[in-house]
């Protein structure tokens, strides 16, 4: 008799169960083991770390920070001077929206103006009560010599408010009405106070919207916008072309240069300088898997971006005039890519290069844009936008020096 072959030898080999029937050999396996742990998505390693820094640095703020970042950004709309401004600003107060920027403004000339009544006032003191219940300024308050560009107008949503703008229209030139932006990122901008035939120097332009705010002022004699990745630079092109005329894009030079090397390519020649550096980019970090600094094949990078900023603070300190003013700004909560990058690059231009820098006072800004922004009250150098579920805007650090 035979051997029995192909179904009936699996049955024999297998054996029957009542109630069961065999499993066919194509659906046997052998379970693999994975010989490595599951991957940890960037945004999860980057919440770690900052609950475990962030939350020594701001202590009892960082949950309220913390949820703040994990929730939808907040906008501003960057009026476009360029294009129809005025029928613009109208469609966008129909929204509720407001100029932040002239809101400030108007609350610094109210205080000058108070300051400015009766001479024994004046010489005495001017803290009391403003005309719209606020507390006057001492004689010596930056906000008495506060200065705002008057033709940078960003349009917010009021407190609590977490309306969205719709994507901007295109005039009969072809020119966008308005660029959506961190409103925060406009502080750096309105810091450096652009004057009259200024040569200004935007270190790390990309990917456009302070540049664009830069040339909103109408102050820049010449601007240098450069960034040091050639498609990143694609963008700045972009960001022209959509919302500059020719005539201004010719004031404008775009360049691809390392940062790092501008103060030997054009040291001393700009009276003011941007340098808003590379960062961890907190909101991102933990909001987007792509791109995001603490995924594990960047650690090294990561790591080594305090000495980066560093190296671009310096290198903007050197291109800037004598008398000359520097802006320094991350959208990072972290002190030491802050304060400790700032105090550490002060130091380097007084003892390798004998250059004096000072620091400017900005706690004017919490007073001017206290009723948009959330600052954090223990910055030691410069000032810090914090996000807040009612002002969903940074973070955004920024400060300013002033070469000697």
């Amino acid at each position: 008799m035979a051997a029995p072959s192909g179904r009936a030898a699996v049955l024999l080999r297998v054996g029957r169960v009542p109630g069961l029937s065999p499993v066919p050999r194509r659906y046997l396996y052998k379970k693999k083991w994975a010989t490595t742990a599951p991957r940890i998505p960037a945004p999860r390693l980057a919440l770690h770390h900052f609950d475990t820094t962030y939350s020594l640095q701001l202590q009892e703020l960082w949950p309220a920070v913390r949820s703040a970042m994990l929730c939808e950004q907040k906008y501003g709309a960057l009026l476009n001077n360029f294009a129809c401004a005025d029928l613009t600003a109208q469609r966008l107060e129909l929204l509720s929206a407001t100029d932040f920027v002239s809101e400030a403004a108007r609350r610094a000339r109210c205080w000058q103006e108070s300051a400015g009544v009766g001479g024994e006032r004046r010489k005495t003191s001017l803290e009391g009560s403003g005309g719209d219940g606020t507390t006057l300024p001492t004689e010596t308050s930056p906000l008495l010599r506060a200065s705002l560009s008057s033709n940078v107008k960003c349009y917010t949503f009021p407190r609590g408010d977490i309306s969205r703008f719709h994507p901007a229209r295109p005039d009969s030139l072809g020119i966008l009405s308005y660029y959506l932006m961190d409103a925060a990122s406009l502080l750096p901008v309105l810091a450096l106070n652009v004057q009259p035939d200024d040569f200004v120097l935007d270190l790390c332009a990309a990917p456009g919207g302070k540049m664009l705010a830069l040339l909103q002022t109408g102050a820049c004699g010449h601007l240098a916008a450069n960034d040091v990745s050639i498609s990143r630079t694609k963008r700045l092109y972009h960001i022209l072309n959509s919302y500059v005329p020719k005539e201004v894009r010719e004031t404008v030079s775009v360049t691809s240069h390392d940062g790092r090397d501008w103060g030997e390519l054009q040291g001393g020649t700009f009276h003011k300088v941007l340098v808003d550096v590379p960062c961890t980019t907190d909101r991102h970090s933990v909001m987007e898997e792509e791109n995001n600094i603490f995924h594990k094949m960047r650690t090294k990078e990561r790591q080594m971006l305090p000495m980066l900023q560093l190296q671009l603070l310096m290198a903007g300190i050197l291109a800037a005039k004598p008398e000359g003013e520097v802006v320094y700004s991350t959208c990072s909560l972290s002190q030491l890519q802050n304060e400790h990058v700032v105090e550490r690059a002060i130091d380097i231009a007084e003892t390798q290069f004998g250059i004096t820098v000072h620091i400017e006072d900005l706690s004017h800004f919490r007073t001017l844009f206290q009723d948009t922004f959330c600052f954090f009250s223990g910055c030691r150098l410069g000032e810090l936008v914090l996000p807040h579920l009612t002002a969903n805007f940074g973070p955004m650090y920024f400060c300013k020096l002033r070469r000697a």
